[in-house]
């Protein structure tokens, strides 16, 4: 069971049962270890290497520290498309694979209306999670999300997404979907606190952001507010225009920087994988891609595509190419996710 958000002993300890000092004062030794062994080179504020037995890079994130896998795990409606018997191995090849970020929400669920795909039951997303990933708690990075504006929910909600995905603690708890509609005010003085009262409780270890629709909106807010890490959409197509926006300012407070939607509908509309995955993950800022899975090719294929990636492979007049070919695709005529009211995670 989990223990309450409240409980004093959960603000002196995670799951492992270690203090949360010692929890953090190992956690940069390890770090500083593999540094020392399989430091590659500096990219930006980006530390790469190229210490693990995957020979996927790792790169830091941000000040939180942590050497996070450049190809990360999406929990999303792509994910939520694996039946039974599919899903659970695509986890573990995951792993295997060298992934270790696993990211996921409350609102991922396999129906739009409720629990019933196909005239089955489907566990949510944290629940999928919950059935593979604790084994594993001390390997990986494990994000969700609040849903909530509200903080009197905050509570109740994010104690839901630690009872699904097995769990006394998240790595990073993320604010979900900022749109231009939040009040930034009303943010700071309201979710956000929840999510800084449950970082000092540790049962959180760094805080941020989703957005995938203003990226003017979204700079102010990561300027505005002491933010780990932010999760934005940035892909070829320019769209939102989070790279101008939100890169400056992660870069100028250490804010780790995770991208998402690199390659949600324009894969193979006059860009290759390779290409998209490529293009996103050498801008400088960028630490991991997040990516949504169905079946097992496509994310072999990206687990190919994160052991191959070299920080120099897109060079200026590449990338402003690939920018101008994919121009016409950057709106909601083509990007289902930049549709007006669109949240991920619901599969009908």
């Amino acid at each position: 069971m989990v223990r309450s958000l409240i409980n004093p002993e959960n603000m002196k300890k995670n799951r492992s049962g270690i203090t949360r000092r010692r929890f953090i004062q190992s956690t940069a030794g390890a770090v500083a270890a593999v540094s020392a062994s399989g430091f590659v080179t500096s990219f930006g504020n980006i530390t790469e290497m190229k210490g693990n037995k995957s020979g996927i890079m790792h790169r830091k994130l941000g000040k939180t520290g942590l050497d996070v896998s450049i190809l990360s795990f999406g929990g999303g409606s792509q994910f939520l498309r694996n039946p039974d018997g599919t899903w659970e191995k695509l986890l573990e090849t995951a792993l295997e694979g060298g992934i270790n970020l696993f990211d996921t929400a409350p609102g991922y669920i396999a129906s739009k209306m409720g629990q019933i795909w196909d005239g089955k039951s489907v566990d949510s997303s944290e629940e999928r999670y919950g059935k593979i990933l604790p084994a594993y708690r001390k390997q990986i990075i494990l994000s969700t999300k609040l849903d909530t504006r509200k903080p009197e929910e905050a509570k109740a909600e994010f104690e839901t997404s630690l009872r699904k995905l097995k769990t006394d603690y998240v790595d990073i708890l993320f604010i979900h979907g900022i749109e231009i509609s939040d009040n930034i005010a009303d943010i700071e003085n309201g979710v956000y606190r929840s999510l800084v009262s449950f970082k000092e409780a540790g049962a959180v270890r760094y805080i941020g952001f989703s957005s995938m629709g203003d990226a003017e909106h979204a700079s102010k807010l990561l300027d505005k507010l002491d933010f780990d890490v932010v999760l934005v959409a940035m892909n070829a197509t320019q769209y939102g225009n989070f790279a101008k926006f939100v890169l400056p300012i992660a870069r100028k407070k250490n804010t780790g920087v995770m991208s998402m939607k690199l390659m949600r509908d324009i894969v193979g509309k006059e860009a290759s994988p390779s290409e998209l995955f490529n293009y996103t993950l050498s801008q400088e800022g960028v630490v991991t891609g997040l990516i949504g899975h169905t079946g097992m090719d496509t994310l072999s294929e990206n687990i190919r595509l994160a052991q191959e990636f070299t920080a120099a492979t897109f060079d200026l007049y590449k990338r402003k190419e690939l920018e101008a070919r994919l121009l016409h695709l950057a709106g909601p005529h083509a990007l289902c996710w930049a549709q007006p009211g669109y949240r991920d995670g619901g599969v009908a």
